[in-house]
């Protein structure tokens, strides 16, 4: 079964009004819902924010509900340069940048695993970025009324294929940001739940991949109508993306 997760509760919701054959059970203080999307069984479920509730719920959906592939969405601060608000991230590998067991291990790796990052399944991730290009050229000044576009500086969105940082922490300084630049320059993004999401389906070897909306700079600029981004922009792109996705699922 398909697995969908956000840590955008906005985002579950929008895809659980599009469910049919609906049942929702509760979990850990989650609700798990089951059903067709677009033709696609699948179950949804809201991850809530961070590392730890991102690892719980990845975990749960793989030993209760036997998950074959987690896709996770949502939002993340642009730490490229080349990132702009509305820009979207398919990660190709995953940092947890606030990992730090110096001297037992360097910085950033995972211990006992020996790894500094994790990579998401290539078929899953191609996948997902075509979904995500074709969503940008055919759907989204559909979906974007001009309004919004205007309001967010949404020109000329593009998808790409890049490295996530993750960590349980929100940036908003401009130090904290150049410090992660020099740390992990190939960096695009960062957010607090996919390297995670990584982790768990790396040591269960499920296939997985995260795709990002960009919706801030990660600095002392990172204060947009945040819940207006999540609802008018963010939601609609996961929906979107995910209608793409799903309808070249093979």
């Amino acid at each position: 079964m398909l697995a969908i997760m956000s840590a955008m509760s906005e985002e579950i919701n929008d895809l659980v009004s599009e469910l049919t054959n609906k049942k929702t059970v509760t979990f850990g203080m989650r609700d798990y819902h089951t059903g067709k999307l677009w033709g696609s069984e699948v179950v949804l479920v809201f991850s809530r924010w961070g590392k730890v509730a991102a690892a719980v719920t990845t975990t749960h959906l793989i030993s209760h509900f036997k998950a074959t592939e987690i896709i996770f969405t949502g939002v993340a601060g642009g730490v490229s340069p080349e990132m702009n608000i509305g820009d979207i991230v398919v990660g190709t590998g995953f940092y947890q940048h606030d990992m730090d067991a110096r001297p037992i291990f360097k910085r950033h790796e995972i211990p006992l695993i020996g790894l500094t990052a994790f990579s998401s399944d290539g078929n899953v991730r191609d996948r997902l970025h075509e979904a995500s290009k074709d969503f940008l050229d055919n759907e989204f000044k559909n979906v974007i009324s001009e309004s919004h576009r205007d309001e967010f500086s949404l020109s000329s969105p593009k998808s790409l294929l890049g490295e996530i940082a993750s960590g349980d922490q929100f940036f908003a300084s401009s130090e904290k940001l150049q410090d992660l630049r020099e740390r992990l320059p190939k960096v695009l993004c960062v957010e607090m739940e996919g390297a995670a999401v990584a982790q768990v389906c790396h040591e269960y070897q499920v296939p997985f991949a995260v795709v990002r909306t960009i919706s801030d700079s990660a600095n002392e600029h990172a204060s947009i109508n945040y819940q207006k981004f999540l609802s008018k922009v963010a939601s609609q792109y996961s929906k979107g993306i995910l209608s793409e996705f799903l309808s070249r699922k093979t």
